[in-house]
């Protein structure tokens, strides 16, 4: 059983005494109004393409003890999956979790060639920072043939972090249509939604409007979107959110703490802003971990969206109909970020990356 829930132990202790308990009725009062989750450690799949916020993301995601991470799994993106996967060997290798398996998908998305990133990782895909080669090679299967399995043991269980464009979770359903059914839930960084400016003036993909992840492979984002599994998109307009900076402040406690973590991030920082971008470009797939720790990092709502996969200038471009009147009824719904906590999302960061 995934929970272990509170309220049906307070329950048998209510039965097994002949007298009601107030204690026990106040911690079932305490418990109602909570948004606390009692669970055995979440069975995760990190499906994603490091990529330097990718590496930021895992070491986050590695860091805390309610998630399982049952596998890496790596699509083409910012590099191609199989550099991902040593990438993300590397950064494994550097926290001490090597037991974590690490599986490549295909080589490019589903029906286009492998795109050019206009945004560089450096060279190593790692920011330049001198990690060692892997220690080993990738683990042996298909990523979306892992994602289908892990799913298939462990039904209404599994959560999964797409970091990265959605080729493997398309594959994954393409399998099993029944998949996202058997999902406990899905969170991805992708799209861009409309509720900020910023989305556009930081768009990603390389044209004027699209986001890189979906951009990549628009295809595989229809498919995932349209499947009806349980996804929630946070976009550019709240991941590069101008408040999603490092301040001093944070960099102070990043350099104290003395992890590895801490003195990678700080890395990845100074490589982006002598690139000219701001800190968030190391913190951007990080924002999915941390709403998957506190749901109340991001604020949603849903919204009515399409993906375009023909136009050259906005080919990937997340399409959301907003309008009051005359508005598609063929568009399926999704669930999206429109806001961030950002200092409770810095809180979640900071505590996971500085405390190993």
């Amino acid at each position: 059983m995934l929970y272990e829930n509170i309220k049906d132990i307070v329950n048998l202790l209510k039965v097994l005494y002949s007298k009601p308990l107030f204690m026990m009725d106040q911690l079932l009062l305490m418990i109602n109004n909570s948004n606390t989750v009692y669970s055995n450690p979440v069975p995760v799949i990190i499906d994603c393409d490091p990529g330097i916020d990718d590496a930021v993301a895992i070491m986050l995601a590695a860091s805390n003890p309610d998630f399982d991470i049952k596998a890496i799994t790596t699509v083409s993106g910012n590099l191609q999956a199989q550099q991902c996967a040593e990438n993300a060997i590397r950064i494994l290798d550097m926290i001490g979790a090597s037991e974590i398996p690490v599986v490549p998908g295909p080589s490019k998305p589903l029906v286009r060639p492998y795109p050019r990133d206009p945004f560089s990782h450096g060279t190593d895909g790692l920011a330049e920072l001198g990690l060692p080669s892997p220690s080993r090679s990738c683990n042996s299967g298909y990523a979306p043939d892992v994602i289908v399995d892990l799913v298939r043991k462990y039904p209404n269980q599994i959560r999964i972090f797409a970091l990265g464009p959605l080729t493997n979770l398309a594959l994954a359903i393409m399998k099993e249509p029944d998949l996202p059914n058997l999902v406990l839930d899905v969170i991805c960084i992708g799209g861009s939604f409309g509720f900020d400016a910023v989305g556009t003036a930081r768009a990603t993909g390389d044209n004027p409007a699209s986001e890189w992840n979906i951009y990549v492979d628009p295809e595989a984002a229809q498919i995932v979107f349209d499947s009806g599994i349980k996804l929630t998109a946070i976009g550019l307009d709240v991941a590069t959110h101008p408040d999603l900076e490092l301040s001093v402040e944070h960099r102070r406690k990043l350099k104290n703490s003395g992890s590895k973590q801490a003195k990678f991030l700080l890395g990845v920082t100074s490589f982006v802003e002598k690139g000219g971008f701001g800190s968030y470009c190391g913190l951007i797939d990080s924002l999915a971990i941390a709403t998957a720790i506190n749901k109340e990092v991001i604020n949603t709502t849903v919204v009515k969206v399409a993906v375009e996969t023909q136009s050259v200038l906005s080919l990937g471009q997340t399409v959301v109909d907003h309008r009051e009147n005359f508005a598609w009824s063929n568009i399926n719904k999704l669930t999206v970020a429109r806001t961030f906590d950002p200092d409770l999302f810095f809180d979640i960061l900071l505590n996971g990356l500085t405390k190993a």
